[in-house]
């Protein structure tokens, strides 16, 4: 059977997608999907070989195959005087073939990251490390500086570094309002596949809230912050219409999304839980409420919320969103 060069490509890349899954019968479930013969996904799968993408690992097993380049930038010698520089000169070859809508979130997201260290962190070293696939591209950048997490604890006076996390969902938030709007975290985390920041033995991590929790991390790890973005080097995600998503007509950052699971271990029960949310959501015109993974909310955490809070700011659209019939009875219960 003959295919067209885009179906062959189609084929091509879910053989990738499920070798990177770590589908344990490829073979069937490739010719299944398709309605190919066990031999013809061989013979896509010695290509793949053959043009050092992937790699045998036993019988029937493979794995792409990756490239790893490493690079350090010092402050002393100019290095981080220019967001420009990381990017243009160790980072942008590695992405000049992609689509132009990956480009444009590379450049944009790669170099927010790096300001972040040369205007926030005050640190002297800082070290790249990209890494490779046919299916997709990662990024850690590794800085010696100030922690994030600590530094906005303590700018902002917050209680414990779990409330200076949380308000990093929020977006908005930066230690040098004169100079930066509080957007590059924020939107960096919406158009990465995976986001991460670790530091001061927290974890931030982007998207849906099972990879997405405020995690402590028992070991020793030394001073200052790491940042990892993975991206699918063929991604359909556009800069611009993630913008979209939490704009106005007129272009302004007016709307966010809290994922409450992120930031309790439990279901949320009290006042001072709820007002914890609540801190700087009068920042923005409209707030979303996201309950996915929360089994119950108490009385005075919801009547925090969406009675005191609302009543406060009636300009303000709140809206909750995946309750379950527990939580949507408590919502019921506080604001009829």
């Amino acid at each position: 059977m003959r295919f067209d060069q885009n179906k062959k490509q189609t084929i091509r890349r879910y053989i990738l997608e499920k070798i990177d899954q770590g589908d344990p019968t490829l073979s069937k479930t490739v010719s299944e999907t398709f309605g190919i013969n066990q031999a013809t996904v061989h013979g896509y799968i010695k290509e793949l070989i053959d043009e050092n993408i992937i790699q045998r690992v036993r019988r029937g097993v493979y794995e792409l195959i990756t490239q790893e380049y490493r690079y350090s930038l010092k402050r002393s010698e100019g290095h981080l005087d220019s967001d420009t520089y990381a990017y243009d000169t160790y980072f942008k070859q590695h992405i000049a073939d992609f689509a132009s809508n990956v480009r444009e979130i590379w450049a944009y997201t790669f170099s927010e990251m790096i300001n972040n260290v040369m205007d926030h962190s005050n640190a002297e070293n800082l070290h790249l490390l990209v890494t490779q696939s046919y299916l997709s591209t990662s990024v850690l950048i590794t800085d010696d500086g100030v922690g994030i997490f600590k530094k906005i604890k303590d700018h902002f006076d917050f209680d414990t570094l779990d409330d200076a996390i949380g308000e990093l969902f929020k977006g908005k938030l930066t230690t040098d309002s004169e100079n930066h709007s509080g957007e590059g975290i924020f939107f960096s985390s919406k158009l990465m596949d995976s986001f991460m920041i670790l530091s001061d033995q927290k974890i931030f991590l982007g998207n849906k809230y099972e990879s997405n929790s405020i995690i402590s991390i028992p070991q020793h790890q030394q001073c200052g912050t790491s940042v990892f973005m993975e991206l699918s080097n063929f991604t359909q995600k556009r800069t611009q219409e993630v913008f979209d998503l939490y704009a106005n007509v007129d272009g302004g950052f007016t709307k966010t999304r809290v994922p409450l699971k992120n930031m309790f271990d439990t279901s949320p029960v009290s006042r001072s839980q709820a007002k914890r949310v609540c801190n700087r959501l009068d920042n923005f015109e409209e707030v979303i409420l996201d309950f996915e993974g929360l089994e119950w909310m108490g009385q005075g955490f919801a009547h925090q919320i969406f009675v005191v809070f609302q009543n406060a700011h009636p300009q303000i659209l709140l809206t909750p969103v995946n309750m379950n019939e527990a939580v949507t009875k408590m919502y019921q219960h506080v604001t009829s």
